[in-house]
């Protein structure tokens, strides 16, 4: 089995710390590890969401550049079937509406958060995840039987499932395959470049 793929986002890093801690300690599934990425800013998360696949993010409400629910709204939109939490301080009943409503978010945890509803929270999510992308796979199975679907599409589709935006290309007037700027920043070749 794969890693568990947890996105934490928060602008104060001793939350983030204090939230690996507690995932380092306590797997939220056993016999599985997790690899957690941190971000203080949501602008970079929802970059880094672009290019690989999240089981889980956690992302608080209260933040400079974009508060939780837009940026778990523009997360849904990268990655649909990863699962939704949002950390919030604040007791107010119309955050976690939005949170539901906008981002689609799983659960709404307070801070200070208990740790087993955490841990649980993020199982559950993991949980779902595998369903919905089981389901999605089952569901192209049965479009391609039925010919409604073609054997490439289907595997198109898994393919971006694992890689988001992998089976995105811009093709030139001339068949040419066209690569911008921070595409080649984005790749190994590039980095070593720059």
């Amino acid at each position: 089995m794969s890693d568990i793929r947890i996105m934490l986002i928060d602008d104060e890093p001793h939350v983030l710390s204090a939230l690996q801690r507690v995932l380092r300690l306590h797997p939220p599934v056993e016999g599985r590890r997790c690899t957690v990425e941190v971000y203080t800013s949501p602008l970079k998360a929802i970059e880094a969401a672009q290019e690989r696949i999240m089981d889980v993010v956690m992302c608080d409400y209260r933040m400079p550049e974009l508060d939780g629910v837009e940026t778990l709204r523009r997360l849904k939109e990268l990655q649909p079937q990863a699962g939704r939490i949002m950390l919030s301080g604040s007791r107010d009943f119309d955050i976690v509406v939005d949170a539901i409503n906008v981002a689609r978010v799983g659960r709404v945890l307070s801070k200070p958060w208990n740790e087993v509803e955490l841990i649980a929270a993020i199982g559950d999510a993991v949980e779902t995840r595998r369903l919905q992308v089981e389901n999605a796979e089952l569901a192209d199975q049965l479009r391609v039987q039925r010919g409604v679907l073609s054997q490439q599409d289907a595997e198109l589709r898994r393919i971006e499932s694992l890689w988001p935006g992998i089976t995105r290309v811009e093709w030139g007037a001339d068949g040419s395959i066209c690569v911008s700027e921070s595409d080649v920043g984005r790749t190994a070749w590039g980095k070593l470049q720059g």
